[in-house]
């Protein structure tokens, strides 16, 4: 009875923390990540100091594009962001307004709402889909696309838990090598591609549900109702064999539209 009772806490605990914006501090002592080695949010912070006009894509709550700002010995005299979900675009406002920043509510599927040519950076860290002939068609000739993309079966420990073995096509989704194919297709020179595979442990099944509520397309339609029993099952087996282990992908990838 203990046990269902820290169970049924714990599933409320998870189900009701906010999921806007890109701050994961709540997962802290609950859940970690390791970092790739390339520091996305810090390599941001020297691109921005030499662009003139950016463009940040899906920008989330505007916590790391905010971060890089703070840290970039200049920012440019132009940046803009997107961000398709009406709670992000709100709290996203919010933060990136004291730092000049517009935030353009745009839907991630939607042409961008920019003119052509209007930026020589373009940035993202975990674009839901990179649309790469409207990143192209903004950006200057010469001007750079720099992001962070979750990589190919990310997480799927997690995935594959709730919803059984997925078929090689979806586990082989956001390869970097097909995003690099299909940049270049629309127009873009590939200048740096690095992939790295990260330690991922769940502490508790609260940061699980959490996880699940905030990155909604790991398995969607969750709700804790409709999978109640995986929950339970996957909570005694934290309690009795410790941290849920798995693995999540990125990769880095820089690329310039050709100058003209």
């Amino acid at each position: 009875m203990g046990q269902d009772r820290s169970f049924e806490e714990l599933v409320a605990e998870g189900a009701a923390v906010p999921t806007e914006g890109w701050d994961f501090s709540w997962f802290e002592g609950r859940a970690t990540e390791a970092r790739p080695s390339w520091g996305y949010a810090v390599s941001l912070a020297d691109r921005l100091a030499g662009a003139t006009a950016a463009l940040d894509l899906q920008t989330g709550g505007g916590e790391v594009l905010d971060f890089a700002l703070g840290r970039a010995p200049k920012a440019p005299p132009l940046t803009v962001a997107t961000e398709g979900w009406p709670p992000n675009v709100a709290k996203a406002t919010a933060l990136l307004a004291a730092r000049g920043v517009a935030v353009v509510a745009s839907p991630q599927d939607a042409p961008l709402p920019f003119a052509d040519g209007a930026f020589d950076l373009v940035t993202s860290r975990h674009p839901v889909r990179a649309h790469w002939p409207e990143i192209v068609r903004v950006l200057r000739p010469g001007g750079t696309y720099f992001a962070q993309h979750v990589g190919p079966h990310s997480v799927f420990e997690l995935v594959e838990y709730f919803l059984g073995p997925q078929p090689d096509e979806v586990r082989s989704g956001r390869h970097p090598d097909r995003e690099r194919a299909d940049a270049e297709v629309a127009g873009l020179e590939t200048v740096d591609l690095r992939a790295e595979e990260l330690r991922m442990e769940f502490h508790d099944i609260a940061a699980v549900v959490h996880f699940l509520r905030k990155v909604v397309w790991m398995v969607p339609g969750f709700t804790v109702e409709a999978y109640r029993p995986q929950l339970r099952a996957l909570h005694e087996q934290i309690e009795s064999e410790g941290p849920f282990v798995v693995h999540s992908t990125r990769h880095l990838f820089e690329a310039r539209r050709p100058s003209a």
